[in-house]
């Protein structure tokens, strides 16, 4: 805390810490005083008795029962009772006070004692004055300080009282403060008190606790401390498993205001054990011990072992250190293999793993250390699954080999050992004392003593072995400077004897070897313990079990055991405890009421774990037997003037046993003599006590017993008057009790009057009020405030009126149990009978379960029956019907109130009834309904599905009212795993026509389906078997897998495609194409071995129509595929489709003679259907709008264009389903532009363009020369640009340009090959235009033929395109010109 803070901390400590002192004070006070005040007043009740019938007997023989006298002398013993000697006591004792400076201060008490007893106060080192007492009970004050009292009156003030019989004596600690002093002076100096002297008393302490690794847990316990004083808390101490706790990271505690705290903020296996809290007070200690159980943390491996815990490190040297550890416990995990062992160094966060392989036994040598530097471990464990998570991490030791010294007690002094050396040589001696620390199969440790003297300069050791009594020696450590006197040795052959010698080496030489061991073997001396001996398992508590073992015969280095326990029947076993217990006994907490389990256990040491013991007898898990508490409540139920009916409620606590018997005692009241009421004992909680004398009052006591005995007596019951009921209404009801008790409800059973008056009793009211309350009101038992505590009260009425009041009952909660269950209503899956089912939260060795029906018990019914099984009861109903309706319940005896209840209306008992039926006569449920499919050969499979079959199920196939069995033509069979059923036709004919049903039967389900196959249904049917069976023929030879088809190439072609089956076609199959069964010889012949033939057509019209046909055969058969392309108004559909999908949008072209509205598409033919419109009028060729086309456009030309040729034009293009249409608008500033682009082309005629002598197609044979001559015509004289493709050529050495005179331009080739061909231009261009002229060149061989467009033979001559004009317009704005570009893309 900061300086600053601290007087601000000091003050607000002494303000709140003042109140709270007085009032612990003041609670501690009130309790002690209540209990001796109790105890006084009994004393003085009894003594009152015994004088009173004392007094009575002497003056019997004077004054007779009833007359002036007697009465009299019961007058006078009433009013001046006989007073017994008494040593003196206090009931109200001195309070300790801590006050302010200058206020006053009053001290008082409040003392009996027979004689009075004298007074005397005493404060440092004086006495007040004496007060007497006049009275039993006197109030005792004295003033110390009326307005003076200063911080040196401070100091323990004390009061005694004495007479002839004792003395009693009474102290009190008055503090008072200074409003300057600092509270942070310690307080114990100012008042010259120790922690060890105050008063400490427990209250409420930490129970039994439950973990898991890496959570954190808080044991706390509660307290009252005398005097209190904030900066003087009690000395408490922690401690686990007997080891003294100190703070550290693991380990956090605190104690003040009254409360002692010890928090782990990270939990680990190694925390588990039995914690005590022992806190020094003047009385001694004052203890509380509990169990904290830590289970491992979940694997990051399913499989893999918890983590090993305890990690100590020992032998500590220069370079060397023994880690050891504890295994865990493992019940489910596959055995453990070994262990790996990780070390870091201080200050760093890497782990390095010190064992390349598992090392089996719980202890490694780590050596190769760097000396001075300081080292955590940790461990983890291996099995077949994998590797646990690490272990805690050992505490921080540092590698080095020093002397610690003590310098005046408390300084320690680290000197190295070459530093204590007194004598100075320079060779060093030979070790001493070679011999093996440590030997199992794995390693063995060698240890020796440092030679003696061995001077001051540091030494290093070197080992050597050999085998047997050989004396050939081999060096061990020759990587390995070793500077401790430990080494580990690894490298040893198994049933082999090896002899070890050390030699010392500084850096003057090296001594002689040592004397060398006794032959030395690796094995493993001690091995796993035996199993322990037999297991006793008793109970302890409702929720745990003491078990206690016999210890195993070879305890090996015994480390502890592990407890496991099972459920019985679950042949699971789960661990009790996670950290090896060191003693033969433990307590196994967690367990859950009313179940069996059975225990084993485990011995561990460094090899492992030992075998399991044998499994104890089974433990029902309830608490231990003892004798039951007293009962308590008794009541009065009717009086008839010589007998009485009692009734009183069960102990609270029975002890673990059912109650068997309940013992009366009576008494006349005033009497102390109490007598048996009879030789049997009870066995209800109600008895009718005879021969009781009219007019005289009793006294009733009762004891309950169980297996255990005979408990204590009761309360003597109220003074009962023995005098008959006469009254008219009913008497009292009794048994109160509380069932089904839930968060906002709880159900109140009652048992009715013994005595109902002079008539029948006509109901009841209940009364309710809050605990501790006596406001009684009636009430709806719901609707409760859950948590709260109420009580209830019963009256019962009559026609005369209402009668007595039963006693108040014992509170109760409203709040359901833990785990609380209700009764479940449901069907037997296997009988199919209607059941209610109870699983109780909580039941005693002697539970039982009582159902009731209407809260009326059942005991015999023809109706249901009753079956109970550990935590479950069931109820069934023998044959359930209407007159089962009604309200259900189920009570568990000897529990705390575990019950339930159930209304069966008639809505639910129709819908269980219908599910009933349905398991009682089962039919097997069907996925689909019988069905029919036609397989390949023609084949007809008639199936059905079911959800789910047995092996065990049976069917028959009835046709037409005759079953079915497989035989010829017949094929029935089912598949289980499917649910599947079958039937194949093999030969369905027209016979085959009629009704066909299934049966099926699996265990006592049943089932039939039926299909009905006759008029138009089987006529379907047949006609696909016998397709089916064609088409299998079919498939013997050679077949088509894909018909005849056709797509459209992106060139517009037509391809008649089809694919054939390659498995069914072998080289001497042929394939043939045919149009009007007329064959089509194609240039390349088809081949079937490619899987698939086409036949392409281009540029496809009306005389490509007719019916296409496709022939596959050879020795085997043939199949054939026929395509009808009859011309039937759809002769164009196939490549239309391909055109109106690749026609662009309208362009707009001046010419010579006028405009021309044009439409470019791949592929044109004026068979196609196209339709020209003006202002939504058919347009019509004609002289003035003239339609055509090329194979690559379509046309219309409007000759010398006017206003009246202005609007919008169509084309529309039908590809045989719908029409696709382009538009151009012609119309307003557009039709003006292009008026005038023609008005202005008109005196352009000096335009560059080609005149002529060009052709469209050019076709010539190889090695030939081709000479391409033209005349243009421009002025002035144009530009001549020739192309090839698109590219432009350039003279050379093949091709030759000229332009001769401006008027003749020629491209010549002197050679020509196949690779010339191609398309050809030639670009006219001057200053007002020029013309595009395109020319198709086709080079073929010597030999063939001249190639032509013809069927069997994709179009490989292109027509030329006509010119395309673009003209140069003058007077065009420049405004117009963009849109003209941006509309129409001229």
């Amino acid at each position: 805390r900061a300086p600053e803070g601290m007087q601000e901390y000091q003050r607000m400590t002494a303000h709140f810490g003042r109140d709270l002192v007085q009032m612990q004070q003041e609670l501690h006070r009130m309790k002690v005083a209540t209990k001796e005040q109790v105890k006084n007043i009994e004393i003085t009740r009894e003594v009152n008795i015994i004088l009173n019938i004392t007094l009575s007997q002497n003056t019997s023989m004077f004054c007779q029962k009833g007359s002036f006298c007697h009465r009299l002398l019961t007058l006078v013993l009433k009013d001046y009772p006989v007073e017994l000697p008494k040593a003196p006591d206090f009931l109200i004792s001195l309070r300790a006070h801590t006050v302010w400076e200058k206020t006053p201060v009053k001290l008082f008490c409040t003392v009996s004692g027979q004689p009075n007893p004298v007074v005397k106060w005493f404060g440092f080192s004086f006495i007040f004055q004496n007060h007497p007492i006049t009275s039993v009970y006197l109030h005792c004050e004295i003033v110390l300080f009326d307005c003076r009292c200063a911080v040196t009156d401070s100091g323990v003030y004390s009061v005694v009282a004495t007479n002839p019989h004792g003395k009693a004596t009474s102290k009190a600690t008055v503090c008072v403060r200074s409003e300057c002093v600092n509270i942070a002076f310690p307080l114990a100096t100012l008042f010259g008190i120790h922690p060890s002297k105050l008063e400490v008393t427990l209250l409420e302490s930490f129970g039994v606790t439950f973990g898991t690794e890496g959570e954190s847990v808080s044991l706390v316990a509660n307290m009252v401390v005398v005097p209190d004083l904030p900066n003087l808390p009690p000395e408490a101490m922690w401690y686990r498993d007997d080891t003294l706790l100190m703070p550290s990271r693991w380990a956090e505690m605190s104690i003040g205001g009254g409360v002692a705290k010890l928090t782990l903020p990270h939990l680990n296996k190694d925390d588990e054990g039995l914690y005590t809290l022992r806190i020094w007070s003047k009385d001694g200690t004052a203890e509380h011990s509990a169990y904290l159980f830590v289970k491992d943390a979940t694997p990051t491996v399913a499989g893999a072992p918890g983590a090993p815990m305890d990690v100590k490190v020992s032998d500590v040297n220069a370079d060397y250190i023994l880690v050891s550890w504890k295994p865990p416990n493992t019940t489910h995990e596959a055995p453990i293999t070994g262990y790996f062992v990780d070390r870091r160094k201080s200050g760093t966060k890497d782990w390095v793993q010190c064992n390349d392989s598992p090392v089996k036994v719980c202890k490694l040598p780590v050596h190769g250390l760097t000396e001075g530097a300081s080292y955590h471990f940790r461990v983890r464990a291996v099995n077949k699954d994998g590797i646990s998570l690490p272990s805690r991490m050992s505490s921080g030791v540092t590698a080095a080999e020093v002397e610690m010294i003590k310098i005046e007690g408390k300084y320690d002094i680290a000197i190295g050992q070459e530093e204590l050396q007194g004598v100075y040589v320079t060779i060093p001696g030979p070790p001493t004392n070679v011999h093996a620390t440590e030997i199992n199969k794995t390693y063995i440790v060698l240890s020796w003593t440092p030679p003696s003297p061995r001077g001051r300069a540091p030494v290093w050791y070197l080992i050597e072995k050999c085998v047997g009594d050989s004396h050939v020696w081999q060096r061990v450590n020759t990587a390995v400077q070793l500077r401790s006197p430990r080494f580990p040795v690894y490298d040893m052959e198994d049933m082999k004897s090896y002899r070890f010698r050390i030699i010392t080496v500084n850096k003057y030489g090296s001594s002689e070897p040592s004397e060398p061991t006794a032959p030395i073997q690796k094995v493993d001396p001690y091995g796993v313990p035996s199993a322990p001996g037999q297991v006793i398992a008793s109970r302890n508590t409702k929720t745990s079990a003491f078990v206690q073992w016999e210890a195993p015969k070879h305890t090996n280095n015994l480390m502890g055991y592990y407890v496991d326990a099972s459920l019985v029947g679950s042949k699971k076993w789960f661990p009790c405890n996670h950290r090896p217990y060191k003693h033969t006994r433990f307590v196994v907490h967690g367990l859950v009421p009313g179940d069996t389990y059975v225990f084993r256990v485990q011995a561990v040491n460094a090899y492992g774990l030992s075998e399991e013991s044998q499994e104890s007898a089974s433990l029902f898990i309830d608490a231990a037997l003892s004798t039951p508490s007293a009962p308590y409540g008794i009541s009065l139920l009717n009086c008839n003037g010589s007998s009485m009916t009692l009734a009183w409620k069960r102990p609270k606590n029975t002890g673990g046993s059912k109650i068997i018997s309940y013992y009366l005692d009576k008494r006349e009241a005033g009497s102390v003599d109490w007598k048996e009421v009879g030789p049997h004992p009870a066995v209800h909680r109600t008895f009718t006590v005879e021969n009781l004398t009219s007019g005289v009052f009793y006294e009733f006591k009762v004891q309950a017993a169980n297996l255990a005995g005979v408990g204590l007596p009761s309360e003597p019951s109220k003074a009962f008057a023995c005098e008959a009921w006469t009254m008219a209404e009913p008497g009292p009801a009794y048994d109160i009790s509380f069932w089904e008790v839930r968060d906002t409800s709880v159900l109140v059973q009652w048992k009715p009057p013994v005595y109902s008056g002079d008539c029948p009793i006509t109901g009841f009211f209940v009364d309710m009020a809050k605990k501790g309350s006596s406001d009684f009101a009636a009430v709806n038992v719901a609707g409760l405030e859950t948590g709260a505590s109420y009580v209830f009260r019963v009256r019962a009425m009559n026609a005369k009126g209402v009668g007595k009041a039963s006693d108040v009952s014992d509170p109760v909660c409203a709040k359901a149990l833990p785990g609380t269950k209700e009764i479940v209503c449901g069907v037997d899956e296997e009988t199919g009978d209607i059941f209610l089912n109870f699983e109780a939260c909580e039941v005693s060795e002697t539970s039982k379960f009582t159902w009731s029906k209407s809260y009326k018990e059942i005991t015999e019914s023809s109706r249901v029956s009753i079956t109970s099984s550990g935590r479950h009861s069931k109820l069934t109903f023998v044959n359930a019907e209407k007159e089962d309706l009604g309200v259900y319940s189920v009570a568990v005896t000897d529990t705390d109130g575990v019950s339930s209840s159930y209304s069966v209306n008639e809505e639910e008992l129709k819908k269980m009834q219908e599910l009933s039926y349905n398991i009682k006569h089962p039919i097997v449920p069907l996925k689909t309904e019988l069905n029919y499919e036609i397989l390949e050969k023609g084949h007809v499979r008639f199936w059905v599905q079911a959800q789910k079959l047995s092996s065990s199920v049976n069917y028959r196939f009835i046709v037409n009212d005759k079953a079915i069995t497989s035989a010829e033509g017949y094929k029935i069979s089912h598949d289980v795993s499917t649910g599947i059923i079958q039937m194949t036709i093999e030969h369905f004919t027209k016979a085959n026509e009629g009704t066909y049903t299934i049966q099926m039967q699996d265990g006592k389900a049943k089932s039939q389906s039926t299909l009905v196959l006759v008029g138009d249904a089987f006529k379907v049917a047949l006609k696909e078997a016998d397709f089916q069976r064609k088409e299998h023929i079919r498939k013997q030879g050679p077949h088509f897998s894909e018909y005849l088809s056709f797509h459209v190439t992106d060139d517009c072609t037509v391809m008649l495609v089809c694919k054939v089956n390659l498995a069914n076609v072998k080289k001497e199959t042929t394939f043939t194409w045919f149009k009007e069964d007329e064959e089509i010889t194609v240039d390349v012949p088809p081949n079937p071995m490619s899987g698939s033939c086409s036949l392409p057509i281009p540029m496809f019209s009306r005389k490509d129509q007719g019916i296409y046909k496709a022939v596959l055969g050879d020795d085997r058969g043939k199949d054939t595929s026929v395509y009808d392309v009859s011309g039937k108004g759809n002769d164009m559909y196939f490549i239309t489709i391909c055109v109106c999908s690749s026609a662009s949008d309208l362009v707009l072209q001046c010419t010579p003679e006028g405009i021309r509205l044009q439409c470019s598409m791949k592929y044109y033919t004026e068979e196609m259907k196209t339709i020209w419109f003006h202002r939504e009028s058919k347009i019509s060729s004609s002289e003035k709008m003239r339609i055509g086309g090329t194979s690559e456009m379509a046309w219309m030309q409007i000759c010398e264009p006017t206003d009246r040729e202005k609007g919008h034009y169509t084309i529309e293009i039908h590809d045989g389903k719908k029409s696709h249409s382009r538009t151009f608008d012609l119309s307003g500033q557009v039709g003006y532009s292009v008026q005038m682009c023609y008005m202005n082309y008109l005196p352009s005629v000096d335009r560059g363009r080609v005149v002529g002598g060009l052709p469209d197609v050019v076709t010539i044979m190889e090695k030939k020369s081709l000479s391409l001559t033209c005349t243009v015509w421009g002025d002035p004289n144009p530009e001549v640009t020739w192309f090839k493709n698109e590219q432009e050529i350039v003279s050379d050495d093949r091709y030759k340009i000229t332009f001769e005179g401006g008027k003749f331009a020629s491209l010549t080739i002197k050679i020509v090959y196949v690779e010339d061909s191609g398309k050809y231009s030639i670009n006219v261009r001057n200053k007002y235009g020029g013309e595009f002229v395109e020319i198709t060149v086709s080079v073929y061989k010597k030999g063939e033929d001249i190639p032509e467009p013809k069927l069997g033979q994709s179009k490989s001559v292109a027509t030329a395109k006509p010119g395309l004009l673009i003209p140069f317009c003058t007077n065009l704005t420049a405004v117009n010109l963009i849109k003209l570009n941006s509309l129409y893309e001229i």
